[in-house]
């Protein structure tokens, strides 16, 4: 990057993208909770976008702590275990929120359960200007109502602030015919509809959201968080992962 800014091949396609993250990516190879390490690593490739004047939300799921629908399988209700996955977002958001601010990132957490001792409520105008700002937004407490996965709040709050993307970081790179760790003929899709993702039933992210961008034709990138520098490349738009469109 030149003194004055991005070069010309260092120009990213998106202005304001979306990067929906589970509680998984936080863990690394743990079992459970957040590993400071894979956190810190993620903080720099979001740094590295930030750089080339991206404006960065991120929605972030809480499955490393306490998954709703699992304990919901197992008798608790369905409704307060929703909520109790609410709250486990809160805490890898502010993980998240130590991580970038280390690395020097200004950031914002905004929960959609008001909680105004560790983060600002969702108010959708003061979101957009914190992004205008040039601050990352973490968005924590999924929808605010049980019943939505946190990949239908990253569709709802893509639309809500006008996100051209959502980046969907994976273990894998990309969506497959089948799960690549389990079938070794699996291939992937460089490019695939919503519809077909629905038809096919493929695991990208649940139905609502996936029927939620298709309505507002809002593309997703579903690529391999894992690897270092990724973020960077789908921004510059590197054919990486696979995108879904109309």
């Amino acid at each position: 990057m030149s003194a004055d800014g991005p070069t010309a091949s260092e120009a990213p396609v998106y202005k304001r993208i979306l990067l929906k993250l589970s509680g998984e990516a936080l863990m690394g190879e743990q079992q459970f909770g957040v590993d400071p390490l894979v956190a810190s690593r993620i903080a720099r490739d979001i740094g590295d976008i930030q750089s080339l004047g991206v404006e960065t939300a991120i929605v972030i799921g809480g499955g490393n702590i306490f998954r709703g629908l699992a304990a919901s399988a197992r008798g608790m209700d369905r409704a307060t275990a929703d909520y109790m996955g609410m709250l486990a977002t809160v805490i890898n958001a502010l993980a998240v929120q130590d991580a970038l601010e280390q690395h020097g990132i200004t950031t914002r957490v905004v929960t959609a359960i008001e909680m105004r001792a560790v983060a600002e409520p969702f108010i959708r105008r003061r979101a957009i200007r914190h992004l205008e700002k040039g601050r990352v937004v973490i968005f924590a407490g999924g929808t605010g109502n049980p019943y939505f996965t946190t990949d239908t709040a990253a569709a709802l709050r893509a639309m809500e602030i006008k996100a051209e993307v959502i980046l969907k970081g994976t273990k894998v790179d990309g969506i497959y015919t089948a799960d690549p760790m389990l079938d070794a003929s699996a291939t992937k899709y460089p490019a695939i509809s919503y519809l077909q993702v629905l038809e096919r039933q493929l695991k990208v992210m649940d139905a609502t959201a996936i029927s939620l961008c298709m309505d507002n034709k809002l593309p997703i990138v579903v690529f391999n968080l894992r690897t270092a520098g990724n973020i960077r490349k789908v921004v510059l738009g590197d054919p990486i992962g696979t995108t879904v469109s109309v």
